[in-house]
């Protein structure tokens, strides 16, 4: 599953001529382009797909959705190890499967 997620903007800096921004996910920390929200500032929040920030959102928003994805699993889901998950008893489709296909976008292909 491929979600758009709220995170917070911890730094911001220009790498190749590109706006590039440090995110907390909750907790997971990943590096995000800025190239669609050009305005966007250290401690606001935005919405952020495949690596991009999408849109500015405020902090109660994303505050509540992110408690709302932790409380699903959705952001271990999202952010989890693959070869954690490939680890865990029943592997990676919870009957013993054979792994799944990663593509470059980190989507998984449903186990044959």
């Amino acid at each position: 599953m491929c979600l758009a997620v709220p995170g917070k903007v911890l730094d911001i800096e220009e790498r190749d001529g590109t706006r590039m921004a440090t995110v907390d996910f909750g907790g997971v920390v990943k590096e995000v382009c800025l190239e669609y929200v050009p305005d966007l500032k250290v401690g606001e929040y935005a919405i952020v797909h495949v690596g991009f920030a999408l849109q500015r959102l405020d902090e109660e928003s994303a505050r509540h959705t992110l408690a709302l994805f932790e409380e699903l699993g959705l952001l271990q889901e999202e952010f989890g190890d693959p070869w954690e998950a490939a680890a865990a008893p029943g592997g990676w489709d919870g009957a013993g499967g054979t792994p799944p296909a990663v593509h470059n976008d980190g989507a998984r292909e449903a186990s044959r």
